[in-house]
């Protein structure tokens, strides 16, 4: 909780929400007021949790009712929380409370939706690293809410050899069998290019393969020579219009990078409509 915590703090202070000029120009200091964040497009919902947690740090007095809620899909025009409190602090809080939710709830769309595109086989989609710099906890839980896995966290969290690492290390067989010898408790994954590779990679075991920016027929002859004891993983080239193609071929999983380095944000607005004016007029005088 620290650490979300911490983020909220740093996006309040970003957008400088304790001195909104314009709310302090245009709004009543008692000046209360309701407030609805309507969603303005299909999607799934993901960051309601933190931004909850705008409006609780920004004025613990402002009373939410949240009817939707992480991972619900919402459609056009649904009401996704209603909100009742100081004016002035429910307008600092809206940008920075709709900028987490509408990236965030952006990601679990995008996942959904190559969710979707694969149903019906055992393949599931999992996020990469590619994720915006210390949002990562977020993003990838917004990939959970859309439905998809986690690949690996950080890098500790496992080994993933990459053609820069067989490089250095002077071949596939060497690299595996570096990082067998680093840390045994650290699963070993090993990204191959070609056939030839995957062959190489099949005789020392690893724990993954990922095969990159092969076609899906070049994944069906891996999947036909890699035993089932080794999770296979596809990525690179694949979108919307092909992964049902690459599940088909039996692969366990698909990694997709878009998922959390592009999805479009989901389109929610926050409405207000201010309460009791005439009696916080009379008492501002």
């Amino acid at each position: 909780m620290s650490y979300i915590q911490t983020l909220i703090d740093l996006a309040l202070t970003e957008d400088a929400a304790y001195e909104d000029h314009t709310a302090l120009a245009t709004v009543l200091e008692l000046q209360r007021g309701t407030a609805r964040i309507i969603a303005k497009a299909d999607g799934v919902l993901s960051g309601c949790t933190i931004a909850q947690q705008v409006f609780k740090t920004l004025d613990n007095n402002i009373q939410q009712q949240w009817h939707k809620h992480d991972a619900d899909r919402v459609k056009t025009g649904d009401v996704v929380v209603e909100l009742t409190g100081n004016l002035r602090h429910l307008l600092a809080a809206e940008r920075t409370a709709l900028n987490f939710i509408q990236h965030l709830s952006g990601i679990a769309t995008a996942t959904q939706a190559f969710v979707a595109a694969v149903q019906d086989t055992n393949c599931a989609i999992a996020d990469t690293r590619k994720t915006t710099p210390g949002l990562r906890l977020l993003e990838k839980q917004a990939v959970i809410h859309g439905g998809g896995i986690n690949h690996r966290m950080d890098l500790a969290s496992g080994m993933l050899i990459k053609e820069n690492h067989i490089e250095a290390s002077g071949s596939i067989s060497e690299a595996i069998n570096a990082c067998f010898k680093h840390n045994e408790d650290v699963w070993v994954e090993i990204e191959c290019e070609n056939l030839a590779q995957v062959k190489e990679a099949i005789a020392l075991c690893p724990d993954i393969i990922l095969l990159d920016n092969m076609t899906p027929s070049q994944v069906s002859e891996a999947r036909s020579i890699v035993p089932n004891s080794i999770l296979l993983e596809a990525s690179g080239n694949i979108g919307l219009h092909n992964a049902l193609d690459y599940a088909q071929t039996g692969i366990n999983r698909i990694a997709i990078g878009a998922i959390t380095h592009s999805a479009p944000a989901l389109d929610l607005s926050m409405l207000i409509q201010p309460l009791n004016f005439e009696h916080a007029a009379n008492d501002e005088a």
